[in-house]
């Protein structure tokens, strides 16, 4: 093509030339030849340009058919490539087996790749599913949803695979942070999250509470409406609000056995004192009542409940029912806290597979089952609130004042990890020595930090 623009424009000088000394004397013929060679030159350009488009246009087709050969012929490897035969077990709750076949038929449907396996889905809650898998591994399901908290027991039993790298890009580029913390261990992603449901928030009527971002703004509005405030100061579960947003800690670390080898606990601290004077404060006051659940509940203007309760708060507060994220408080200290606590997600394992085209289709159905479409059919269906980001922002999902307060909770609160039985027995006890009197708001410094340092003693003496 070079070749031929040179010769194109060669010939062109060599006309012009000729003109030049064929012409006639003078300014007049001078003239013409300027005007001639001029003409020439443009038409020359004119045609270097359409000839420079034609190469581009040229090129650009070229590299559109390479593309689309190269994906055409990616696509037909996929399809090609012989995934073999096998079951897949999966095991979901009960409330969600007619889901979950459902959606797997159209993971079929999307690939036919895998038209050699059958897939069974059992009911077998989130709950129990963690014990069966750690109780004979080889028997258990291949892709099972369990509860956040035996993640860790799960990991040491050989019973989770860590989840594949280009959907652990996904996982944690699609799901709220509080999830894709809850689905790691020692900072491996082991687990899809499914859901980011579990926790507590506030319930607020609205006609009586007038700004539900400070707990004493909360407790002043009840106070002077003559309405009640609940929260279950002696559960270890609500608890750790006032603790864990005070900066305290308490977890426990485990053995391969699940047996507890180590409590990890900064309660008998300043953070635990500002904590628990707080609990002590808001006992104190005289709209306080110590509890959570909704149905038990008279007389309300503000309740800490989860989303469990949403139905029936809604028929207590009627046309006044709204709903935010836990509140700050004002500690014995000058200092503001965020409300803080537990927060529970439901995940999705995949068994270590020994044919790893087995654990291919395992993890593809895994990151199906986990993905933004599937979150939000599955709301839509049972009403589990979405890990996914993007489902979140739906307007179904943001419509529900309640999974929307939880939501911006889970953000403040860690996941639940395990604890001793009798942890929530002694929480029971501490919150019950406010409630009896037996610790106030005007005890002594001392008096609080001893409370604290033999509750932490207690909880340490659990892992030994």
């Amino acid at each position: 093509m070079k070749k031929k623009l040179v010769s194109v424009m060669l010939s062109t000088a060599v006309a012009a030339t000729m003109l030049a000394g064929c012409g006639g004397s003078g300014a007049d013929s001078a003239a013409d030849t300027a005007q001639s060679v001029a003409d020439a030159a443009t038409e020359t350009a004119d045609a270097v340009e359409e000839a420079a488009g034609d190469v581009a246009d040229a090129a650009e087709d070229v590299a559109e058919d390479v593309t689309e050969d190269v994906a055409d012929a990616v696509e037909e490897a996929a399809d090609d490539t012989d995934y073999g035969t096998g079951e897949i077990k999966v095991w979901v709750a009960d409330n969600v087996v007619d889901f979950t076949n459902e959606q797997i038929a159209t993971f079929q449907s999307e690939h036919p790749e895998f038209s050699g396996y059958t897939f069974t889905v059992e009911p077998v809650g989130e709950g129990d599913a963690a014990g069966n898998m750690i109780t004979d591994v080889e028997a258990g399901a291949d892709v099972y949803a369990f509860a956040q908290d035996q993640i860790a027991r799960l990991v040491t039993a050989g019973a989770l695979e860590e989840v594949e790298e280009s959907n652990a890009e996904a996982v944690k580029a699609e799901n709220d942070a509080g999830a894709v913390s809850a689905a790691t261990v020692g900072g491996t992603l082991y687990a899809y999250p499914i859901t980011s449901d579990n926790g507590y928030f506030l319930y607020y009527d609205k006609s009586v509470v007038s700004d539900p971002s400070t707990l004493e703004g909360i407790v002043a509005d009840c106070e002077a409406a003559g309405k009640n405030f609940y929260c279950e100061i002696n559960s270890g579960w609500y608890q750790t609000a006032f603790f864990f947003g005070a900066g305290a800690e308490l977890t426990y670390d485990t053995d391969d056995e699940g047996n507890f080898t180590k409590c990890n606990s900064t309660y008998a601290s300043d953070a635990g004192v500002v904590a628990l004077k707080e609990i002590a404060e808001l006992a104190s006051s005289k709209s306080f009542q110590n509890g959570s659940a909704a149905g038990e509940a008279t007389n309300v203007g503000a309740i800490i409940d989860g989303t469990w309760d949403a139905g029936t708060v809604k028929d207590l507060f009627g046309d006044n029912y709204a709903c935010a994220k836990l509140p700050t408080f004002e500690g014995a200290d000058g200092k503001s806290y965020q409300m803080s606590g537990f927060g529970g997600f439901k995940l999705l394992g995949v068994k270590p597979q020994q044919d790893d085209n087995k654990l291919a289709v395992c993890d593809a159905l895994a990151a199906f089952l986990s993905s933004e479409d599937v979150q939000l059919a599955r709301y839509n269906a049972v009403g589990w609130g979405p890990s996914n980001l993007n489902a979140q922002q739906s307007d179904e999902v943001k419509a529900d004042e309640a999974l929307s307060a939880l939501a911006e909770q889970l953000q403040y609160t860690i996941p639940q990890g395990q604890y001793p039985g009798e942890y929530w027995s002694l929480a029971t006890s501490l919150g019950d020595s406010v409630i009896s009197g037996e610790i106030t708001k005007d005890s002594s410094d001392d008096d609080f930090m001893k409370a604290l340092e033999d509750f932490q003693t207690t909880c340490e003496g659990y892992a030994q």
